[in-house]
């Protein structure tokens, strides 16, 4: 995995605000989930996820979250160096590079993380389970599993012509 200097000027995506409310004896307790996309537009992104009794809180723990989890994505001009598919839990997301002019053809869930990567053109298509929570985590498996073409070269021990 490769990680990046947190200390640079994130925007920040709120993709999911939830409430919850939890029922006792002494009545109800309302509390709020964030769950919050940043990136540099320049392939660095993360996700994270906060909870709280209220919204602000939860946002400013998701993004405390988000910041420790940064990771650098290979992009190709506009768009992902080729096909991949991501996996977490029941959700799966496929992405496929597409050609200039395109655009960001994706569910918003996708879309947050995508645009905050700086992908400006790429097919995407979602399986099974359409949480936003799962999506998303399984569209950042698809990102950091991409490799530019020396780093498949050097894992297969060939050398670059």
């Amino acid at each position: 995995m490769r990680k990046k200097d947190v200390n640079k000027s994130f925007e920040e995506n709120v993709v999911q605000i939830n409430r919850c409310t939890n029922v006792t004896k002494g009545g109800k307790t309302l509390s709020f989930s964030a769950l919050i996309v940043i990136g540099d537009r320049n392939g660095n992104i993360g996700y994270g996820f906060g909870k709280s009794r209220n919204v602000p809180s939860a946002v400013l723990k998701a993004t405390k979250d988000a910041k420790k989890q940064i990771h650098n994505v290979f992009l190709t001009e506009n768009t992902i160096p080729h096909e991949v598919t991501g996996k977490y839990l029941s959700s799966k997301v496929f992405m496929k590079p597409a050609t200039k002019g395109t655009g960001i053809k994706a569910g918003s869930s996708v879309r947050a993380l995508l645009e905050l990567a700086g992908v400006k053109d790429v097919l995407t298509k979602c399986y099974g389970n359409r949480n936003p929570i799962n999506v998303v985590k399984a569209t950042m498996e698809c990102l950091i599993s991409l490799k530019n073409k020396e780093e498949v070269l050097k894992l297969r021990g060939v050398s670059s012509q």
